[in-house]
């Protein structure tokens, strides 16, 4: 298990999807040992295993390198026993077939039964002529060639899997980079909204004559009000969320669950902005911003 844990240290060097095929096919004596496997999306690791009798008492070692291999997923994993034409004809029990013989003849001679036409017929029908006895047992040198498919299916399904996290990881820089200069987009309409704030509620007074205020008030309601709608935390908070997404792609493979989390954190900020930010342009921008994050929220449920 320590060699192939050796072996596995590059798989875990990136973004990894969770999606992936894997089979490898090795040769031993007259059989062909096959072994596939396959993986889906899975919150954990459901590895469901299908093993040839004969490698049974072997399936918990199986399950441990799948496991380490894969760490998450819903796991098919198949492994099964083909053998060269015509070696599974079961073999006559030729010492069988020479004892019912011998006591055929003593019955016949003794009740004088007449010999029968088809001795081979009758022969062939008596119990366990054609059943196979000996029970085959896994060798060492046996389960180190099972092994070695083993271990040839996982470095196939782990290949894929990379492929699909290429892919995966590309698609995330593309949603996140968007999500960026959206964010970016906000401050033009972020500056002037002040400003426009500030003249509706002057204008809304004024229209109204017969109303006196106290201007150093107004003054300090605008303020308080303005702070009120002030998405800079928002900003900020959101785009150290961006760079923290964008550093975890890069970290070992397994940070799909931390990914989702981080992208649950860009969906507070802005779903706050867009609460705070009564304005046309602004709300927008928003609903665009929560279109790329939803993609990214799909997709990051398939890494692994």
């Amino acid at each position: 298990m320590r060699i192939f844990a050796e072996n596995l240290t590059h798989f875990n060097s990136m973004i990894q999807s969770m999606t992936g095929y894997g089979k490898a096919v090795v040769a031993y004596k007259d059989k062909k040992i096959n072994v596939e496997i396959k993986s889906l999306n899975s919150k954990a690791l459901d590895l469901n295993a299908r093993v040839a009798p004969l490698y049974r008492e072997k399936e918990m070692e199986m399950r441990q390198m799948v496991a380490q291999a894969l760490i998450r997923g819903k796991v098919d994993f198949s492994i099964w026993i083909e053998k060269e034409e015509g070696v599974d004809a079961t073999p006559i029990n030729k010492a069988l077939v020479g004892n019912y013989y011998a006591q055929m003849q003593n019955l016949m001679t003794e009740f004088g039964i007449p010999e029968p036409k088809d001795w081979f017929f009758s022969l062939m029908r008596m119990p366990d002529v054609l059943t196979k006895t000996e029970v085959e047992v896994l060798t060492e040198e046996e389960w180190g060639v099972v092994r070695q498919a083993i271990e040839q299916a996982l470095k196939a399904i782990v290949d894929f899997r990379i492929q699909e996290g290429l892919a995966l990881q590309k698609k995330f820089t593309e949603k996140i980079d968007n999500i960026g200069a959206l964010l970016a987009s906000i401050e033009p309409y972020e500056q002037s909204r002040v400003e426009k704030i500030r003249n509706r509620i002057i204008d809304g007074l004024k229209s109204i004559p017969e109303v006196e205020y106290d201007k150093n008030r107004l003054e300090q309601e605008l303020i308080y009000y303005i702070e009120k709608l002030d998405i800079s935390e928002e900003k900020q908070r959101l785009s150290n969320h961006l760079k923290y997404f964008r550093e975890t792609m890069e970290e070992e493979a397994g940070q799909g669950k931390k990914l989702g989390f981080i992208a649950q954190e860009m969906g507070r900020e802005i779903n706050t902005t867009g609460s705070k930010s009564n304005n046309a342009e602004m709300q927008n921008i928003v609903v665009k911003m929560k279109d790329e994050l939803e993609q990214i929220k799909e997709q990051v449920l398939n890494a692994l």
